[in-house]
């Protein structure tokens, strides 16, 4: 099911019922929409209400359950990424301290690319050693407008 948000269009997959996937528009690792299944709105009614709260901004956390598929370390990746609080940035390198292994960072930055659920799961929090913007399956630019929307800030501080 594809719905509108600030950030432009994005495609919401489920299996078995459950939010397995977000994808953006040109976003980097989107499989062919031929593997999204037909489109179906009835898994998705509390996911677009948690998402219209959250780009209003009435909404910090999610609350979903999700059906994510990955490795176990994507799996732990992942985790850590719900973790990090609204408004808040972390960097690949405290991640991976998180994890147990700080020499770890560059597979962080790789499982945090791979993220199914981008804004749910909020790999958008994570910056660069350094505090500046790398990579972001959705473009830096929504990286940006995503950090500057949820500190309250202009867009132009990135």
């Amino acid at each position: 099911m594809v719905v509108d948000s600030p950030y432009d269009a994005l495609t919401l997959v489920a299996v078995d019922g459950v939010l397995s996937r977000i994808h953006m528009t040109d976003q980097r690792h989107r499989p062919p929409e031929e593997s999204f299944g037909e489109p179906d709105p009835r898994p998705f009614g509390e996911v677009i209400r948690q998402l219209d709260a959250y780009f209003a901004g009435a909404l910090t956390a999610f609350d979903l359950p999700l059906q994510l598929i990955g490795t176990p370390f994507q799996l732990r990746v992942w985790d850590q990424l719900r973790r990090i609080p609204y408004g808040e940035t972390r960097t690949y390198g405290e991640l991976a301290e998180a994890l147990g292994n700080p020499a770890a960072s560059r597979a962080v930055g790789l499982a945090n690319g791979k993220n199914p659920v981008s804004i749910v799961v909020p790999c958008h929090r994570v910056i660069g050693a350094s505090g500046s913007l790398t990579g972001y399956g959705g473009g830096l630019g929504r990286k940006r407008r995503l950090l500057a929307f949820e500190s309250g800030r202009s867009d132009t501080l990135f």
